[in-house]
């Protein structure tokens, strides 16, 4: 395949388990706005097409949505390992309905075998996105079972076989050359982004009276599914040594597995027996719309990751001029700047392949510090959140990633051809 001028039409396929309507993380937010971008892209010259998980399906222009569907089941040794082989028949029907592509673009593992056999059937080039990766987030066996080591080897077999891999961090770039030995020229760093005209300060008191939170008390909020991975329950039990007079509201929903949402339930029972002041949960995923009503009006938003390759959500919150408290893991100290858009509280992994903190009561503890020190000073709090806003719109704009995006694609569809 020789290379591509600018102006000439490349045919994309995005693979992927999240799309709209069912996007429950970042990689969702990510494929909805990078496919919609690149289809917008040089006039709409280039073919997007889509191919996710569901029965999704929509023509706009250059952007084709298709969703694939297993249409049978299993028997499984272990209910844990319905999730995998559900996705193994999704992806042997993304292999089928993938169209000529020159790229074929995949994102996280639930698609990532359906890229590496569209490779070599199409002669594509193949492209990975580092959403995360598999052995920093162990915890998965709670999910997963043994089928966590299937992910894993589905995920090793992809980077090796990737023309292109597209880190959403410095940081992951480095992880992806430890993990998986991927040479630095086909790794290219590319950051999430945001669309700052529907992320922006939009303050609807009454809507949240309906979702139970008071929008007269300084709120301190956390927006996010309930996984280790985003650190909740660390928040949870900082609640106890917040200073008086701060309502914590937790939009906090789509527990990974039934474990982790009673031990969800018993902390924030016991932090509501402890507290003078409301612990408002919200357990569910809220409309987009009633998320930006919440950071519009959140005094500080709390990121407690132990594992965050990016963090879409630090950057939600800054459009919206919230200042950020978030952990110093991945990708998020280039995202937020300390002392300007926010504070980072750092994290001493416990180490072994594990991520979470070495001193879980000395993390949470830190994470309150943290806390307590912007909102005892308002004027700093307002100065930051005005520089969050400026941030995300001099740095984070979709457009500019997907022409970042469209710049790799033609570099790599202009070196040889490599069998891997």
């Amino acid at each position: 395949m020789s290379g591509a001028d600018r102006t000439d039409g490349l045919r994309i396929a995005q693979l992927t388990n999240e799309y709209p309507p069912h996007v429950y993380g970042g990689a969702g937010v990510h494929i909805e706005y990078l496919s919609r971008e690149l289809a917008r892209a040089d006039g709409g010259a280039h073919r997007v097409q889509v191919l996710c998980f569901g029965g999704q399906r929509s023509e706009d222009g250059p952007l084709h949505v298709r969703g694939v569907e297993p249409g049978c089941g299993f028997e499984v040794q272990d209910p844990r390992h319905a999730r995998l082989l559900d996705a193994l028949v999704r992806d042997l029907a993304m292999v089928g309905l993938v169209q000529a592509p020159q790229i074929v673009h995949c994102h996280t593992w639930y698609a990532h075998l359906a890229g590496s056999l569209a490779r070599p059937l199409t002669g594509a080039r193949l492209v990975l996105t580092t959403h995360s990766l598999e052995p920093h987030r162990p915890w998965k066996v709670e999910q997963l079972g043994s089928a966590y080591h299937v992910t894993t080897w589905i995920e090793r077999t992809a980077y090796r076989n990737a023309d292109g891999v597209v880190a959403v961090s410095h940081a992951m770039k480095a992880d992806v050359r430890e993990l998986y030995g991927v040479e630095p020229d086909r790794i290219r760093v590319i950051h999430n982004g945001i669309d700052p005209d529907e992320y922006r300060p939009r303050r609807d008191p009454e809507l949240l009276r309906r979702l139970g939170v008071d929008p007269e008390l300084p709120i301190v909020l956390f927006v996010g599914r309930i996984t280790r991975q985003k650190g909740i329950l660390h928040l949870v039990r900082a609640i106890r040594y917040l200073r008086p007079g701060l309502q914590v509201v937790l939009c906090a929903g789509a527990p990974d597995t039934p474990g982790i949402g009673a031990e969800m339930k018993a902390l924030v029972d016991e932090a509501r027996r402890d507290a003078a002041d409301p612990v408002v949960w919200i357990p569910e995923m809220l409309p987009k719309a009633e998320v930006i009503a919440l950071y519009s009006h959140a005094s500080v938003f709390v990121c407690p990751s132990v594992y965050e390759p990016f963090g879409i959500i630090n950057l939600e919150a800054m459009a919206c001029e919230t200042p950020v408290v978030a952990s110093a893991v991945g990708g998020i100290p280039e995202i937020v700047v300390p002392g300007v858009t926010g504070t980072l509280v750092p994290i001493e992994p416990e180490g072994g392949g594990s991520v979470e903190p070495r001193d879980p009561e000395a993390f949470s503890r830190a994470l309150a510090a943290a806390v307590n020190e912007l909102m005892d000073a308002p004027e700093r709090r307002a100065e930051m959140g005005r520089a969050a806003r400026e941030r995300v719109l001099a740095h984070f704009s979709w457009r500019a990633i997907a022409a970042q995006t469209l710049d790799f694609y033609r570099e790599l569809l202009s070196r040889p051809g490599e069998a891997r």
